[in-house]
């Protein structure tokens, strides 16, 4: 016997959690840095990272990696396009 929520399709299932809001974390890269390289900082540094230009970068919904995306320009902002879904194994 299958269940009654089983028998709705997803969004159905999910209707009531709609309105809920979830941080949602673009990740451009991660560094590891010493408490003096911090201090050291002053604004208009540079922070050399692992990633190279267009590459994809982690999109994160309540801290787990969702899907991956590339930055894009519009007119005066930034935003990210999203490339693929990130799906478990």
């Amino acid at each position: 016997m299958i269940q009654e929520t089983q028998q709705r399709r997803p969004m159905e299932a999910i209707q009531k959690f709609v309105d809920l809001p979830l941080p949602v974390e673009v990740e451009l890269d991660r560094k590891r840095m010493a408490v003096r390289e911090i201090l050291d900082l002053a604004a208009g540094a540079v922070l050399k990272m692992t990633r190279s230009a267009g590459e994809n970068i982690d999109i994160r919904v309540g801290g787990v990696l969702m899907g991956f995306g590339e930055i894009v320009i519009l007119e005066d902002n930034m935003g990210v396009r999203i490339t693929d879904f990130h799906e478990e194994e």
